[in-house]
């Protein structure tokens, strides 16, 4: 996982992993009981939510990290992919009201030194 900032605008919206390996990818949230900021995984155009403890907030982001949609997914389901999704992101639910993230947001992803 590659440590970084989740940006809007030039403006930090929230602390992010980037998950560069398709390990870190197929792991995601698997076996934590919470988490605290967004994870961010490329290549991916779903995900499920099988043996993960807590309800996530995702969002389907194109190739440029535009958000596409965003829906809430509950334990044990799985997400369909969206038209044009590249990426995805996801987060504990409630952290996409909090961070105000809507369709059409331009996100991008700075690594930490």
């Amino acid at each position: 996982m590659l440590p970084g900032w989740l940006l809007r605008d030039g403006e930090v919206v929230a602390a992010a992993e980037w998950a560069e390996e398709f390990s870190d990818r197929a792991r995601g949230m698997l076996g934590r009981r919470s988490y605290e900021g967004a994870m961010i995984l490329p290549g991916t155009r779903s995900v499920h939510t099988l043996f993960v403890q807590f309800p996530l907030d995702v969002a389907f982001l194109d190739r440029d990290l535009v958000v596409l949609d965003t829906c809430r997914v509950v334990p044990h389901r799985i997400t369909m992919p969206r038209r044009g999704g590249r990426t995805v992101l996801e987060a504990a639910s409630g952290s996409f009201e909090q961070w105000v993230l809507r369709v059409g947001d331009h996100l991008e992803f700075r690594r930490t030194p």
